[in-house]
């Protein structure tokens, strides 16, 4: 069996995942911790499984689901298929981990901000703080 031997840089699905796990938790306003205790984990280990740096295991990643109450296929919907090969290979590191790491709406800051705009129950001003962003993006991009 293969190991992960000298790579010093996580998988890129093991971060898209991780990422899915973050933005879950943080939607739900739950704690590291909190969501450690109810899967029997340190809150440093769910630090690591957020960060990719250690894979979740498919008991644990079950135990998330159930936590965060989703189904295990969160995890991996529109994870970019960057490299991707016709035989279903992944391609070379790189050019998956270009892709999966480099997509702002995975950070947290992008994550919480979309978390607290759909906390704004009035649609009126929600489409107002829309137009605001908006219109300062594109005055950025001229």
């Amino acid at each position: 069996m293969a190991r992960r031997v000298g790579r010093s840089t996580p998988d890129p699905i093991d971060k898209y995942v991780g990422s899915r796990i973050r933005g879950r938790r943080l939607g739900l306003g739950m704690s590291q911790t909190k969501l450690g205790d109810a899967i029997s984990v340190t809150f440093q280990q769910i630090q690591k499984y957020e960060n990719g740096t250690n894979r979740v295991g498919a008991s644990n990643l079950f135990r998330v689901s159930k936590v965060l109450n989703v189904n295990v296929g969160y995890f991996f919907q529109e994870m970019p298929e960057a490299g991707e090969k016709a035989d279903g290979d992944m391609g070379s590191p790189d050019q998956s981990q270009d892709t999966l790491s480099d997509d702002p709406l995975t950070s947290k800051d992008a994550i919480e901000l979309s978390h607290n705009y759909y906390a704004i129950e009035d649609e009126q001003v929600r489409k107002r703080i829309y137009q605001l962003v908006k219109s300062l993006a594109e005055a950025f991009r001229e």
